[in-house]
């Protein structure tokens, strides 16, 4: 998961063995492809229960898997999803656009839900992904239904107000998915399926 040193290397290859003990049964009747995300999501939060509350959607990793093989553009809600992103492709973040910015006091709303609203007037089209922002997965999701190209969606925003009605919504849509239920998520939590799913379009490497 990153890691480049022998001694890296060894960490990485307990932590593993340890994350796969401890949701062992809770991952039981998934495909390869699902245990590998929770796995990567769990070993990146230390944190047992997303095996329990992560959920996708038939079509999300198929579907998602292939615009990433294409590299297709990811837009994000924040900065810090895009810096632990390691994709090949384009990653697109506006929330500090000037226009965005602009936009946002005119219309008297948030950054986030701004930077949605920008990138879909500039025909935006790929995987989208919300790590923390429920007003930006929010704002997503309505744009879909207008016509915006957004082919998946990893909607995990992270917080007590918004977060875990936005990811309800966000189940009850036809857009391929992955979500947590309730209140957790956030940046780790977007990056690790990001990367999981990206390590999954190569033969060969581990996730």
């Amino acid at each position: 998961m990153g890691a480049s040193t022998k001694e890296g290397k060894k960490i990485a290859e307990k932590s593993r063995k340890i994350v796969k003990k401890l949701i062992k049964d809770k991952i039981e009747g998934l495909s390869p492809e699902e245990a590998a995300i929770i796995e990567r999501i769990v070993h990146s939060t230390a944190d047992p229960e997303y095996a329990d509350i992560t959920r996708m959607s038939q079509d999300f990793i198929p579907k998602t898997i292939k615009v990433l093989r294409d590299l297709e553009d990811i837009l994000v809600d924040v900065e810090m999803v895009k810096a632990g992103i390691s994709y090949d492709g384009k990653i697109k973040c506006y929330i500090n656009h000037p226009n965005v910015i602009k936009r946002a006091k005119d219309k008297n709303m948030t950054r986030a839900a701004a930077a949605m609203e920008y990138a879909a007037s500039k025909d935006f089209n790929g995987v989208v992904i919300v790590g923390n922002a429920p007003t930006a997965l929010l704002k997503v999701i309505k744009l879909t239904k207008s016509g915006m190209g957004v082919k998946s969606i990893i909607g995990v925003p992270v917080g007590f107000v918004g977060a875990a009605e936005s990811k309800k919504l966000l189940t009850r849509t036809n857009i391929p998915y992955l979500t947590t239920s309730g209140p957790k998520g956030g940046t780790p939590v977007a990056v690790a399926a990001a990367n999981a799913l990206i390590n999954l379009t190569k033969k060969g490497e581990e996730y």
